[in-house]
Parts: structure tokens; sequence; C-alpha cells
């Protein structure tokens, strides 16, 4: 099959574990994080669309971070678990280019949101009487708009240029999924200066949304100090913990990824890092808000308390009926 693949354009990705010892349980634990990850940011787009109660600006951001989870999701590990049942671990040289590009469109506007995130909370916090006029519904569809082209510019940029280089070693790559920094180990040109220059790219990528986060919750501790109720105090803090969470979770992961000189990476590190914000995160994310969020765990409280009044319902009416 190699020497096959040596005149072929396809690549044969290796996976998460080059040779694991136990393929079936390695595809349990993986199909299982990516069940409750799809079922959880599913959940809560619904459950943001279905309550009124979460028809604001934090809610409708939020319900885009998780569509944007549910795809990124979608792009890595279906093909992932594909290939622990299989023995030929083909990708197309078309599909690792797509791959590459919704990965980079996904990740991208994902850190612009995170950031615009920080923002809306900055103005709920410190100026809540203008809240309603700085965070209306055109402004909120202009940042969500925002995020999607500025990530998708990312994409566009990158993938031509990735993909334009000639292949003509080993067709595999010892990953996952099509990771840009993976694929271009394979390449039989010089790339230094490719890779200088997306390193370059992700480090401004990463300072635009981190310089908003940090100016926005500078600006926030700064007023939460200043306020003379406990009470005040304790509800900027619970409405800002859960983006603060996630952006921990996210941004640390990415500066491994895009901003640690090379000499600190290995492939085994690579990997476990890429599988740490491509598979773990998009779970956590929806989690971490449902559970430290009081308004979203009422609404399912309030989204499950109606399913078995419902049927009683229904059994009350049957039983009129006869």
């Amino acid at each position: 099959m190699k020497a096959n693949l040596q005149n072929s354009t396809d690549f044969i990705l290796l996976g998460l574990i080059t040779h694991p010892a136990f393929p079936g349980l390695v595809f349990a634990v993986v199909f299982s994080i990516f069940l409750v990850a799809v079922t959880a940011n599913v959940v809560m787009i619904l459950l943001i669309r279905m309550d009124s109660r979460l028809h604001t600006p934090m809610y409708f951001l939020l319900s885009q971070l998780s569509i944007m989870d549910t795809v990124y999701i979608c792009i890595t590990v279906p093909k992932m678990l594909q290939d622990l049942l299989s023995k030929e671990k083909i990708i197309s040289f078309l599909g690792c280019a797509l791959q590459i590009f919704l990965y980079l469109t996904l990740i991208g506007g994902e850190f612009f949101l995170l950031g615009l995130m920080a923002y809306d909370r900055y103005v709920a916090v410190c100026k809540p009487l203008r809240y309603p006029l700085l965070m209306n519904r055109r402004i909120c569809l202009f940042m969500v708009v925002g995020s999607w082209v500025g990530g998708s510019l990312d994409g566009f940029m990158l993938t031509p240029f990735t993909m334009s280089f000639p292949y003509c070693r080993s067709r595999e790559i010892n990953h996952f999924f099509c990771e840009i920094p993976a694929v271009l180990k394979l390449s039989c040109v010089d790339t230094s200066l490719y890779e200088t220059l997306m390193y370059a790219c992700c480090v401004l990528m990463l300072l635009i949304p981190i310089s908003i986060i940090s100016v926005s919750y500078t600006r926030i501790l700064l007023t939460v100090h200043r306020m003379n109720s406990a009470e005040g105090r304790r509800k900027a803090f619970a409405t800002c913990s859960s983006h603060i969470a996630v952006v921990s979770i996210f941004y640390g992961a990415a500066f491994y990824t895009n901003v640690l000189p090379h000499s600190y990476h290995t492939p085994e590190k690579d990997k476990v890092v890429s599988a740490f914000y491509t598979i773990l995160t998009p779970m956590l994310n929806p989690l971490i808000y449902s559970l430290r969020n009081k308004d979203v765990a009422t609404a399912l409280r309030k989204v499950l308390g109606r399913c078995p009044s419902s049927q009683r319902r229904r059994v009350v009416d049957l039983s009129r009926k006869y």
C-alpha cells in the first residue's frame, strides 16, 4: 500500500496512538466523549432558542460558540473513529485540504468569539445602563459574522499555501487529522520561511482576542473592586467565571500549539494537546456553562420538568377517552 501511495496524492493518518494495544477501548472512550460533546452542545443551542429568558446577547454569543464546537469536533473525530476500525487509514488530498480549512476557520472564529464574549461581559458589568444600546441585536450579529469571517480568512490564506508544497516523502501523517505542522513534515522542500510566516500569523490572531480579553477583565476587576455591595461582587464574578474557565482551557492549548518554539514540541505531545482542544474542549465548554450558570441550569430543569408533566397529561387524556 505504501508503494502505491508514493505515486498517489492520498495521505495516511497514523492516528492518536500509532499502534494501540486495545483499539476497541480507545474507540469506546473517544466515541463516548464525541457523543457527550455533540449532545451537550446541541442541548445548549436548543435551550437558548427555546427559553425566552436566555434571549440575551450573552447567550446568543454562547449559542454560536456551541455551533462552532459542534462543527469543530465533527471535522476530526468521525474520521478518527473510522480509522480506529479500519486497516486503511487513508485520507484524500482534497479531504486533507478541507480538514485544514475548516479546522483553521473554526479555531480562528473561536479565538475572536471568545474575545468578543469578554467584551460583552465588560459592557454588562461596567456599563449596565448602556448594555441594551452597546449590545443590540445588530451589533451581536456583526460580532458573530466578524468571528466567522475572521476565522475563514485564516483558512483561505494558509490552506492553499500548505497544500501547494510538493509532498514526495512518506505519505504517513503522524497525527489523527491533517494539522499543518504534521503535514509540512512530509514536504520535500524547505518550508521554514512559510512556517515562520505562519507562526507570526497565528501569534497575531492570538494577540487580538487576548488583548480584548485582558483589557475587558482588567476593567471588570477594577469595577468590581469599587463595588460596595457584596451581592453585586458575587453576581459579577458569577457572570464571568464560566467564560474565564473556557478561555483558560482553550487559550492554554492554543498557546502551546502556536506560540511555543519547535524545541518544545514532539509528535506525541502535539497529538495529546491537539486531542485536548479538538476533542475535550468542545465537550467541556457546554458542561462548564451549564454547571456554573444558574440561568442555563434553571432552563434545563424547566425543560426536563415538562417531559414528565406532558406524559402525565397524555395519560389523563387517554383515560378520559376510554
